[in-house]
């Protein structure tokens, strides 16, 4: 049985971890409010250029001249898969969510015989997928600087991403990342971006547009902004996710916190009470040898 001493530590010890936890459950819940609204102001400019880009693409007359961006390579061997996941922890199982599903998608991609390609966005993701995928992994980018998602870190990723394209090393490129829902709900996505795949928006594009100059001169300059404006669009929907995950698990450590207080202050009763006993026992035992 511990003394009373050391109860009495690791009651305070778990007193001050519970603050803690309770202050970092505060932050995030103000953090939150903010990512939230971002996240869903970001969705319809993302879903309306993928919109505008499916229309031009159906007004292409030479579909084999396409755009690589939109069309592809015609190959299907090589596929990049950018995991996007945070600098930090402690946020529940945000980034293991994630990575469960892009470690899914590697398994599936490994046994039809293709080549796998990784870059991770964030450490927490890398930490996570270099042991068993470390000669996977071609590059590993961190915004640790960075207080807020913003479009010029996607613009960084999308410009290394649209790099690689050219220069061949890749046919297909998916990105991972976690759409917000609530605070307790984030659900894992897998986003095909290279070639641009309009499967999911094509019922939702129903609107005419008429466009000037020619289509494949536009798509050309806006093909290139879209692959950066989805990995923004993902970077927002992470970082609302990692909020509303983190005040989740900050939440769950104060309340098993303060359970723990009350088992350990109940034990530390009873100890006292013990040693208070046993106490006045030796002192009525020696009254009586006299």
């Amino acid at each position: 049985m511990a003394s009373l001493d050391d109860l009495k530590k690791r009651i305070a010890s778990v007193k001050s971890t519970q603050k803690i936890t309770k202050a970092m459950k505060m932050v995030a819940a103000a953090k939150l409010r903010r990512a939230q609204e971002s996240a869903e102001r970001g969705r319809p400019y993302s879903e309306k250029m993928n919109n505008i880009i499916l229309n031009l693409s159906n007004g292409i007359s030479d579909k084999e001249n396409a755009p690589k961006l939109l069309s592809g390579t015609g190959e299907n061997k090589v596929h990049l898969c950018v995991v996007i996941t945070s600098d930090r922890g402690l946020c529940g199982g945000f980034n293991s969510n994630i990575i469960k599903k892009a470690k899914s998608y590697f398994s599936k991609i490994l046994n039809d015989g293709k080549q796998l390609k990784i870059i991770t966005v964030g450490s927490k993701g890398n930490d996570q997928l270099k042991r068993v995928y470390g000669d996977k992994i071609i590059e590993n980018i961190s915004f640790k600087e960075s207080k807020n998602a913003n479009y010029f870190d996607a613009d960084k990723v999308g410009r290394i991403i649209i790099k690689k394209f050219e220069a061949g090393k890749f046919d297909i490129c998916t990105i991972f990342y976690n759409q917000f829902k609530n605070v307790i709900t984030q659900i894992p996505q897998a986003q095909q971006i290279i070639p641009l795949n309009n499967e999911e928006d094509h019922n939702n594009s129903d609107e005419s547009y008429e466009f000037e100059p020619d289509e494949d001169e536009i798509l050309s300059n806006l093909l290139p902004k879209n692959i950066s404006t989805q990995i923004f669009k993902a970077m927002l929907e992470n970082s609302a996710s990692e909020q509303g995950s983190r005040m989740s698990a900050m939440d769950n450590a104060t309340r098993n916190a303060g359970e723990m207080v009350d088992k350990l202050t109940i034990e530390y009763n009873r100890s006292r009470q013990a040693a208070i006993t046993k106490e006045l026992i030796e002192i009525i035992s020696g009254a009586e040898s006299l």
